[in-house]
C-alpha cells in the first residue's frame, strides 16, 4: 500500500525508526511539547496527532494510538508495514488488578493475556502468547533502575472489555497477571509478525481492588517517569 494512508497523513519519511505510542493524542502532544525539539506533526486525521522531533539528538516519533485492540492493530501495522518503522514503545495507562500494584507504579509488560480474538486470524494449532521484545525490555528496567524508580514486570491482561456484562478482571489475580490495559497484546503480535520490536510500559491510573483512580487530566500530563524512560529506551545502545 502507498502512504499517505486512510488513517495516516504521514508522508514517506515523515515517521522516525522508532515511535512511542500513548492511546491518547493529547499525551502525544505533551510528550512531543515538553520532551523533544524540532518537532513537526505529520498526522490530525481522525484527531490521532503523530509528531516526529528528536531527542538527545535522537530522531523519535510519537503518535496516538486510540482505544482498544481494533484501534492500535490499524495504526501499529500501518507503521511497521508501510511508514518502514522498526520499533513501537507503547507508553499507556492501566488498572492494578494485584493488590501489590498501587496508582503511580511503573509495569513493564513482559506478557499480554488477552480475552481478545485478534491472534485468530493467523490460524495457528493452538493460543499464542504475546510477549515483549527482550531487548527493548532488558534496556527499559536497567534506566529505571539506574534513575531509582521502582517497577514491577510481569503479565498484563489486554482486555476488549471496559465496561464487561459479566465476571471482573480481578479474576485474572489468581495467575499473577499485574494490571489490566487495552491494547498491548495486539502490539506485541504484530510486531513479532513483521519482524520488529515492541514493548509496553504501563503507568497505573487505576486501582480496581480497591475503586481509586486517577482524574483524567493527570492521565495526560503526569505520566512523566514512564515517557523519560520510553524516551531513554529508544536512544541507541
Amino acid at each position: 500500500m502507498t502512504v499517505p494512508t486512510a488513517h495516516n497523513a504521514a508522508k514517506a519519511g515523515d515517521i522516525a525508526k522508532t515511535v512511542l505510542m500513548p492511546g491518547d493524542p493529547l499525551r502525544a502532544q505533551f510528550i512531543a511539547e515538553n520532551f523533544l525539539e524540532d518537532i513537526s506533526c505529520y498526522n490530525e486525521v481522525r484527531g490521532m496527532l503523530g509528531y516526529t522531533g528528536y531527542y538527545k539528538g535522537q530522531r523519535i516519533s510519537v503518535q496516538g494510538h486510540g482505544m482498544g485492540i481494533p484501534s492500535i492493530g490499524i495504526y501499529t501495522y500501518e507503521l511497521f508495514h508501510f511508514y518502514d518503522v522498526d520499533t513501537i514503545i507503547r507508553v499507556g495507562s492501566s488498572g492494578a488488578i494485584s493488590e501489590e500494584v498501587k496508582i503511580m507504579d511503573l509495569i513493564f509488560a513482559m506478557g499480554a493475556c488477552t480475552d481478545s480474538n485478534y491472534a485468530e486470524q493467523y490460524k495457528l494449532p493452538g493460543t499464542y502468547a504475546p510477549i515483549a521484545s527482550f531487548p527493548l525490555l532488558r534496556r527499559a528496567v536497567t534506566i529505571a533502575e539506574d534513575m531509582g524508580q521502582a517497577y514491577h514486570v510481569g503479565n498484563v491482561l489486554s482486555s476488549d472489555y471496559f465496561y464487561k456484562d459479566e465476571g471482573s478482571a480481578l479474576d485474572w489475580d489468581k495467575m499473577r497477571v499485574l494490571a489490566v490495559e487495552m491494547e498491548a497484546a495486539a502490539l506485541y503480535m504484530n510486531a513479532v509478525r513483521a519482524g520488529k520490536s515492541a514493548l509496553t510500559m504501563l503507568t497505573v491510573s487505576d486501582e480496581l481492588h480497591s475503586g481509586r483512580q486517577l482524574p483524567a487530566k493527570e492521565r495526560q500530563t503526569s505520566f512523566t517517569t514512564m515517557m523519560q524512560i520510553a524516551l531513554e529506551t529508544a536512544l541507541p545502545n
